[in-house]
């Protein structure tokens, strides 16, 4: 049976997340229901610790074998890894997945129906929530939201999604150790490209702030960005973020 062609390709960038893709893939499948996607798993990894996890899983994947799943190997870097992964897409649509980072149910039919409201909507996002019980990661989260729609730039933890044909047109994210979803957003705006936001929020996981300390984590991704959009470098911040 011939594949149907897909109208999303979600790019994955992975570095030593052998423990989680396996479930990412999965839970994709579970939302994307019917729709027609591809996935482009890329590695930053030369030695493919993640890819290995996956590929015997991959020959097994009876249950929805018409997915296509590609693993390639790119340079290290979030925006590279995701630049090479959507040279590779063929869908007319990219979705950027981080892969500790769940969609919410009928995620692709909910972008597809923002998309087809108007062609002058061309990227977007989703709102936020991390996955704990936590009051403060529900008030992170809704924060998170608010101000990613205040400003109209999401990061990538939100599920950016985007037309293929404006992410090229654009130059894709810029090859920076940090700050490469914003960079990408601000391009957008400064061409008056239009960017929405459903308010259908992705789920993503709270280990970076319960490995680094909510305060900390919180308080330095603030300073971080302010920083940025002063004008200080991405490859000067990057030596904090780590």
């Amino acid at each position: 049976m011939l594949l149907d062609r897909p109208l999303f390709s979600v790019v994955i960038p992975v570095w030593q997340e052998a423990d989680k893709i396996r479930a990412a893939l999965d839970h994709l499948h579970c939302v994307a229901e019917g729709i027609p996607y591809e996935v482009i798993v890329v590695d930053g990894d030369r030695e493919e610790s993640t890819l290995k996890a996956i590929r015997p899983f991959l020959g097994a994947m009876d249950r929805f074998p018409r997915v296509p799943v590609h693993c390639v190997i790119s340079e290290k870097g979030r925006g590279n890894q995701m630049n090479y992964g959507a040279e590779k897409a063929i869908a007319p649509i990219l979705l950027f997945l981080h892969v500790d980072t769940k969609l919410p149910p009928q995620a692709l039919e909910k972008i597809l129906s923002k998309l087809n409201q108007s062609r002058e909507i061309a990227a977007g996002a989703f709102d936020l929530s991390i996955e704990s019980s936590r009051w403060i990661f529900k008030m992170i989260g809704k924060v998170s939201s608010w101000r990613s729609r205040i400003t109209r730039i999401p990061y990538g933890d939100q599920g950016i999604f985007i037309r293929r044909e404006v992410f090229e047109a654009v130059g894709g994210f810029e090859n920076v150790p940090l700050m490469e979803d914003v960079t990408l957003m601000r391009s957008l705006k400064k061409q008056h490209i239009k960017i929405c936001f459903l308010s259908d929020p992705v789920c993503t996981s709270a280990r970076r702030w319960e490995r680094e300390g909510i305060i900390r984590c919180t308080l330095r991704n603030w300073c971080l960005i302010t920083l940025y959009l002063l004008g200080v470098k991405p490859q000067f911040l990057s030596q904090f973020y780590r």
